[in-house]
């Protein structure tokens, strides 16, 4: 594998704070996205990759440059194991590693390992992948959420892309106060108060944010969870109309694209057995969906109605604490991530 390649001026930590951070691993899109024999062109972190599946469902991902002339390996063929880019016919396989050049047989650029490779995953219907840059290529330890890994629990996953910097998509989730205006009309958020206090916790693996007087009646808290990938954990009380399995819980993942834009993951979730869970899974797809669509249409209206400086222009209060220390955490790590000035 190779770390990300330097496409152009070494970027600063505003650039690496507004387009994502490195050194770890993001979501990239849902795994049916690229199916068995297939490619697809994605952005992740302001760069242009490429996705191919083999036959047997082993997937890939490349950075979609050939490295002969720069052209976009996903306009080219599919091979099996390896892509033939349509400009010259110059052949890469998974590894980033070109194996042919038709064009001139035994050409010096065949066996290299010309271009980038990253390493992937896929859990629970959604890929990952490993964003390293020169100093850390190898992945680091990468610990899945529990519920995306617990036999008992059963998630569906949400996918939308919204034209919102990624890191206010990641804010948004870091307020639960919202939940109680925001979304005041909706089936699961409508009890509780208006106002509250809250307190920070943190826990080794990052913190809670959470009310102080309310708890188990509306969006009372949420944690962020740095395992290697960034994701929240959150929870929804659910009336019995709801079906079996108590509290609906909600794991969420933002994939930075560029500066301006992302990609949000919620996997929607119940801890359920037996029968329960074909009962929780049949209410899901027949009534309860629609409505979660609803709430997350909200969250994209507000969101991308923002102007993408506003966060230079604020008045924050006791209830944007969850925020301000996500954006702290976030500017040092970019600060970590900036390589010195010569």
């Amino acid at each position: 594998m190779t770390a990300l390649r330097n496409t152009g001026a070494t970027p600063t930590a505003d650039e690496i704070y507004a387009t994502g951070l490195r050194n770890q691993w993001h979501p990239v899109v849902p795994s049916h996205f690229v199916a068995p024999g297939g490619m697809r062109h994605v952005t992740v972190l302001g760069t242009a990759w490429l996705l191919f599946r083999r036959a047997d469902g082993t997937l890939h991902m490349l950075e979609d440059r050939c490295p002969h002339r720069g052209a976009r390996l996903s306009l080219g063929k599919h091979l099996g194991d390896r892509i033939g880019c349509w400009y010259h016919g110059v052949e890469v396989d998974g590894g980033g590693t070109v194996t042919s050049v038709p064009g001139l047989p035994g050409c010096n650029l065949e066996g290299k390992q010309l271009v980038t490779s990253l390493p992937v995953r896929e859990v629970s219907g959604a890929i990952l992948a490993y964003f390293g840059d020169a100093e850390h290529p190898e992945p680091c330890e990468l610990t899945l959420p529990e519920p995306l890994t617990d036999p008992d629990v059963s998630a569906f996953l949400c996918y939308a892309e919204w034209d919102v910097p990624w890191r206010y998509a990641v804010e948004n989730l870091l307020d639960p106060m919202h939940g109680a205006f925001l979304h005041r009309e909706s089936h699961t958020m409508y009890e509780g108060d208006t106002s509250a206090k809250f307190r920070i916790r943190e826990t080794p693996r990052g913190y809670f944010f959470e009310k102080t007087d309310q708890h188990g009646v509306n969006f009372d808290w949420v944690e962020l969870c740095r395992t290697g990938v960034d994701w929240v954990d959150l929870e929804i009380p659910y009336p019995p109309s709801a079906g079996p399995g108590g509290p609906f819980g909600i794991v969420g993942m933002v994939a930075p694209v560029d500066a301006d834009r992302c990609g949000v993951f919620f996997w929607r979730y119940r801890r359920v057995q037996d029968w329960q869970r074909d009962t929780w899974r049949f209410l899901y797809r027949t009534l309860i969906e629609a409505r979660h669509w609803q709430v997350l249409e909200q969250d994209r209206t507000m969101l991308e109605a923002m102007p993408h400086d506003a966060d230079q222009t604020e008045n924050l209060y006791q209830h944007d604490l969850g925020v301000v220390r996500l954006r702290r955490l976030y500017r040092a790590e970019a600060q970590r991530q900036a390589p010195a000035p010569a």
